[in-house]
């Protein structure tokens, strides 16, 4: 049986979404479309969409049902300050 991820205390908001702006826009080792529970297995949070939220807002992702994708303007964020993992 899975236990539910705890997280990282230390690890902020700010640093998971870009982690996760970094999954969805990295279509050669993850795949463009994200559900959002193994987007929170992922990034090991229990409530991805505390995540998602912001970068929903903010135009970087779209949600459509329990699915996660990157808009283009993510890819151009990502395309313009470069992929630091």
């Amino acid at each position: 049986m899975h236990e539910n991820p705890t997280p990282d205390p230390e690890r902020s908001y700010d640093a998971m979404e870009r982690d996760v702006l970094f999954l969805l826009t990295d279509p050669e080792r993850h795949p463009p479309i994200w559900a959002l529970e193994d987007l929170g297995r992922q990034i090991e949070t229990p409530d991805p969409m505390a995540v998602i939220r912001p970068l929903c807002s903010a135009g970087l992702a779209h949600r459509t049902g329990d699915c996660v994708f990157a808009t283009p303007a993510a890819y151009k964020v990502v395309d313009l300050l470069g992929q630091v993992v």
